[in-house]
């Protein structure tokens, strides 16, 4: 049932008058508020247009551990996205709430069907991970009272909504800087989508170590990935089988990582005595495989954990500021960078 009064404060603003307003019936209205989908595009978007003129918001009716949570990615199936459902896992199992798993196909943004079967179930709160909602769509969540916290992001306009990530630009920075401060002197990146947020601020951190000291950016060393193992192989085989190939390369994800590893075998190169590799994640494996992977740590269970414990708060009625907090990134050295091998 849906409140008649906006809980705002703002004024006593009725689903007649949205009705009256649109030159729609209450019922319309009413469907739009819950999420129904039999609206049409053109009527749902006049409709969504005047709630939000009017701030018109539905009240809170939840208590935490009641229902559950969404937990969203834009593509999982990686170690990537299992650290995540751990962090969120550690908060979740002392409360009794269960944790609904879904991914948007390697989108970035859900479809509108998505976002009316969410507000038709009706959960608690959702995580996004590595994506992010339109401007309409949260505004529509946001008068259901179900709250909404982003992990890492896409683009910078989740700064309208609490996020958690990580300093991925000191990470880009840390990572090159261990290369050029080796003496490498030809370190190529390969860095992630351009259009996501946490690939460009990697690659900003790459440019800055080089500026800082003093070495000149090549640009056909610089690559755009998509974070994944096909990415670092294909990227990998064209810069190492160039006659000025670089001695290291800085491979924005520990999954490219092992792909330029593959190439490197491939090629006949050794790493680290004819090339360094530095990956980004620390994910488990990183560790494990030959040689150990110097990578930069992104601790992805504590952005997880701190997403979640936001979402609960918010849950709660607790209200938290749209910012995004940055948990620290640090490089750990292992056994795949070594100085360049001599000219």
């Amino acid at each position: 049932m849906t409140d008649d009064r906006s809980p705002t404060g703002l004024g006593s603003t009725t689903i007649a008058t949205i009705a009256q307003e649109v030159g729609v019936s209450s019922a319309t209205v009413s469907k739009v508020l819950n999420g129904r989908s039999d609206v049409a595009a053109g009527t749902r978007a006049r409709v969504e247009a005047s709630l939000e003129r009017h701030r018109y918001r539905r009240r809170a009716r939840r208590t935490t551990g009641e229902g559950q949570i969404d937990l969203v990615f834009h593509e999982f199936g990686s170690d990537w996205a299992l650290e995540i459902i751990r962090g969120v896992e550690a908060v979740t199992s002392a409360t009794q709430l269960n944790v609904v798993l879904s991914q948007l196909g390697g989108a970035h943004r859900p479809p509108q069907s998505w976002v009316d079967a969410l507000i038709a179930r009706r959960p608690l709160g959702v995580l996004l991970v590595m994506c992010n909602l339109t401007d309409q769509q949260r505004q529509q969540l946001q008068r259901q009272a179900i709250p909404v916290v982003v992990v890492d992001t896409d683009s910078a306009s989740s700064a309208s909504v609490p996020t958690v990530g990580s300093n991925n630009w000191n990470g880009g920075l840390l990572a090159t800087r261990h290369l050029l401060e080796l003496g490498h002197r030809r370190v190529a990146i390969i860095s992630g989508p351009p259009d996501v947020l946490c690939a460009r601020a990697r690659t900003a951190g790459f440019r800055c170590a080089h500026e800082e000291l003093g070495v000149p950016v090549d640009p056909a060393l610089v690559r755009a990935g998509n974070f994944h193992l096909d990415a670092g192989y294909t990227h990998g085989i064209e810069l190492l089988s160039r006659p000025d190939r670089p001695t290291a390369i800085f491979a924005g994800s520990d999954l490219q990582a092992m792909g330029v590893l593959r190439a490197a075998r491939q090629l006949g190169l050794d790493v680290p005595g004819d090339l360094s590799v530095v990956g980004y994640d620390n994910l488990p494996v990183a560790a494990w495989i030959g040689p150990a992977l110097t990578t930069v740590n992104q601790p992805l269970r504590d952005m997880a954990g701190t997403a979640t414990r936001m979402l609960l708060d918010l849950a709660r009625g607790v209200a938290l500021p749209p910012s995004r907090i940055d948990l620290v990134a640090e490089l750990v050295v292992r056994e795949s960078t070594a100085p360049p091998p001599p000219t």
